[in-house]
Parts: C-alpha cells; structure tokens; sequence
C-alpha cells in the first residue's frame, strides 16, 4: 500500500506541471484574444482611409501588386520611409500613403487604426509551404558560386556593407530561412566532394538528400515549426517572431504547444481579415487583381483627383502649396537593393517612374497592370532557372510536386490546420467581394454604356 501511494504522488507530482503549464498558457491566450477583439471596430471598413497598410505575408504574389499596381497608384514620396521588406518601420513621416511590408499586423500598434485600410492576400497554405521551401532554396543557392560558406558569407556581409538598404538576407521571414538553407547546401556538396561522386539516387527534386535538405526535413524543422507552419494565421494576427508586441512569443508558443488554443489566434485572424479593404486569393489571380484595381486602385485614383481639386482651390488664394502634390517630388529610391529587388523595379517602372497622374482609369491601370507583370514573371523565371542549376539535377515544378508522398502533404496540411480554416474563411470573403464589386460595375456600366467590364 505505502508504494502505491508513493506511485501515486509522484504521478501527481509529475502531472501538475503540464495542467498548470496549460492553464497558464490558456489564460494567457485568452487574455490576448480578448484585448485584441474588444478594441478593434471599423466604422467603415469598404472605404479607403488616409494610410493603405498592405499586409504582405510571403510567397502570395505580393510583390507584383507593389510594383505593378502600387508604385503606379502613390509616388515613391508618398512610401512611409522603410516601405517593403525594410528591416523595421519608421514611423518619422507623418504625411505617407503607402506602407508595404512583411511585418505583422502588429504594426497597427504604431499606426492610427481608424485612419489606416488594411489589404492582404492569401494563399492556399499547402502551396505556400512548396513555394517558400523552393524559394528559401533558390536564393541559398545563388551563393553556390563560392567555393566555400565561409568565402560565401563573407562576400556577402562585404556587399551589404557597401549596398545602401538592405538586402533578402534582412528581410523577415528570409533571413532565417535563407541561412539555414545555404549552410545546408553547402554541407551536402562538401559531403558529395568528400566522397568523390556526384550520384543522385533520387529522381524526386523533393527528397534529393545528396543535393539539398528534404521537403519531409524541412517541414520537421523547429525553424519552420516557429516561423512558416500557420505562418499566415499568425502574421495576420501579429504574432510572427517578428511582432512588436511583447507578449505575442509566449501567445504563439503556447498555441504551438496546445493546438486546442490556436482556435483564439483563428478567431481573432478572421475578424481582422473580416475588417480589411480587400483580401485577394493566390489561386484567383485575375479576379484578385481586377478586384483590386476596383476597390482599392479606384479609391486612390478617387482620392488623388480630389486632392487635385483642392490644391487648385487653394493656388488661387495662396503663394504656396500645402499638399500631396507638394510632397510628390521623385526622391532617391533605396528600398530595392538586392539584385532581383532592383531589377524588379526597373522591369516594373518600364513605362512610368512615377505614380500616373489622377486622368488614370481602371481600365487603363490594369492594361499597365497586365504588361508589368509579364516582365517581372520573364525576370524571376530567368533568376529562378539560374539558380537551380547550381543544384541540378533537383528542379522545383508543378509537375514534380506530384512525386512528393501523401503522407508529407498530410503532415503539411496537419501543421497548418489554422492556415486552411483561415484560408476557406478568405474564400468566402473574397467571393462576396467579387459578388458585390460585380454588382457595382454592372451598376456603373448600366449608367455610362462606353464603358466595358
């Protein structure tokens, strides 16, 4: 009898840890929950604001909708300062428009909520996990041409001290996922190198483990346990390892640890989702832009000819202009400083370095739309095809996504469990967009018969 109860004390002993540990991570998620839910009510969430926020997560397309809609809406002077992929936001320049960046939505903390539209795009999460493993990949692999890691990352803290900006190396999430994969690689050629033969036993460019780290390992990673799987839920919610908010690590550790409580991340992920400007779909790409031109592109262009109108009033009554159109003047550019930032933005500004005038339409603005993105996709086809040769034979496609096993896409869509109910929550938004920026056309269409959806 005395060792049975000695058993059963030191079961109990053992066990009020983890209920204590739950306890406390439940009440400490709830907490957050509650606070972010209970503060947040947008008047007026179909009108665009004073500052466009747009919400960036990875691996969405984002990139096209900056350079190719974006800097074609708001002239470079109207970017807050540190605008898209810049290490961390700069708030100095009360008077800017425009701010994109792959920060989390914890960044409304250092913004006026009611004065700020917020816009993002998702993606089906089983396609953003195969893109930013092939992309962490692709841009590792450019060092490649260095005969060692060491002379590679030499190389290139020399280049970022002698580039002004920033380079992908500083950009959240690639300058965690980006090293990791290049000391990777550069592991398994010194291993091919060592044994004298460059043999691939493997014809699946994903479990290629002579040539680059496994889908199967990368997934299993706590790299991208802590910073991809659910990625867009938590970005959406403001609690990435690259929040602002001091008590978003211990929210999102123990919604790691106790998958019951990421229901409360979900929640207050859908509501933010639910309040934003415009949510745009990966997989819908020309419904998304075309809805974006509407809603969002339309506004802006809307704004700026009543901006115009208003410094037109005011030049005849005063000497001096004290508006948008005073603080428009082109200035020095240094957001895009990697290679492939910097050919972007040239590809993308092929036709007009500046944001178009405010005689701009919709129809105009896609047309000009269409044409970029076709030169960005030339470009990053180009860059892309480059650097997977330095990893031949592995080579990242549709159609070799099809070889990757059922088990590991159950375990990628078992580790995003709350990126796939965000993303069917962003489906039905997005259609009841579509429904709705329809119903206006057809409206608007039916009221000036040369226009044309």
């Amino acid at each position: 009898m005395l060792l049975i109860l000695l058993g059963l004390v030191s079961i109990l002993v053992n066990a009020s840890p983890i209920k204590s540990d739950f306890g406390h991570c439940e009440r400490v998620v709830k907490k957050w929950a509650f606070s972010s839910l209970d503060r947040e009510v947008k008047e007026d969430r179909h009108t665009l604001q004073d500052l466009l926020f747009f919400l960036h997560v990875p691996r969405t397309g984002g990139r096209t909708y900056f350079h190719c809609f974006l800097k074609k809406l708001y002239s470079k002077s109207l970017e807050c300062p540190r605008s898209y992929d810049k290490l961390r936001f700069d708030p100095s320049k009360p008077k800017c428009r425009l701010l994109v960046t792959h920060d989390d939505y914890s960044m409304m903390s250092k913004l006026t909520s009611q004065r700020t539209s917020v816009v993002t795009i998702l993606r089906n999460p089983v396609d953003r996990v195969f893109s930013t493993y092939e992309f962490s990949v692709e841009v590792a692999a450019r060092f490649l041409v260095h005969p060692n890691l060491t002379s590679a990352t030499q190389m290139a803290a020399r280049l970022r001290a002698k580039i002004r900006g920033v380079s992908t190396l500083d950009i959240w999430p690639w300058k965690y996922l980006v090293p990791w994969m290049r000391e990777d690689l550069f592991a398994r050629r010194d291993a091919r190198r060592q044994r004298h033969s460059d043999d691939v036993k493997s014809n699946d460019s994903y479990d290629m483990k002579d040539i680059v780290m496994p889908l199967h390992e990368y997934i299993n990673n706590p790299i991208a346990h802590d910073i991809l799987h659910n990625g867009a839920t938590f970005q959406v919610a403001g609690l990435t390892n690259n929040s602002y908010l001091s008590e978003s690590h211990e929210v999102r550790h123990c919604v790691q640890q106790y998958k019951i409580l990421g229901e409360h991340v979900l929640q207050v992920a859908k509501k933010r989702l639910g309040d934003m400007l415009y949510v745009g779909l990966t997989e819908e790409h020309k419904e998304s832009a075309t809805m974006f031109a509407n809603v969002v592109g339309a506004q802006v262009i809307s704004q700026w000819r009543a901006s115009n109108m208003s410094v037109d009033s005011a030049t005849h009554n005063k000497p001096e202009q004290s508006s948008l159109i005073s603080d428009s003047e082109p200035e020095d550019n240094d957001h895009q400083n990697s290679t492939f930032h910097q050919n972007a933005g040239q590809l993308a500004s092929t036709d007009n370095d500046e944001a178009t005038n405010e005689n701009m339409t919709v129809e105009e603005l896609m047309g000009s739309y269409e044409v970029c993105i076709s030169n960005l996709r030339k470009e990053q086809a180009r860059r892309r095809t480059a650097s997977l040769k330095r990893i031949s034979p592995a080579n990242f496609s549709k159609e070799a996504r099809l070889q990757v096993p059922e088990v590991v896409l159950r375990q990628i869509r078992s580790l995003n469990n709350l990126d796939l109910e965000l993303y069917k929550y962003a489906q039905d938004i997005f259609a009841k967009q579509h429904e709705r920026t329809m119903e206006k056309l057809v409206t608007l269409v039916s009221h000036c018969p040369g226009l044309h959806l």
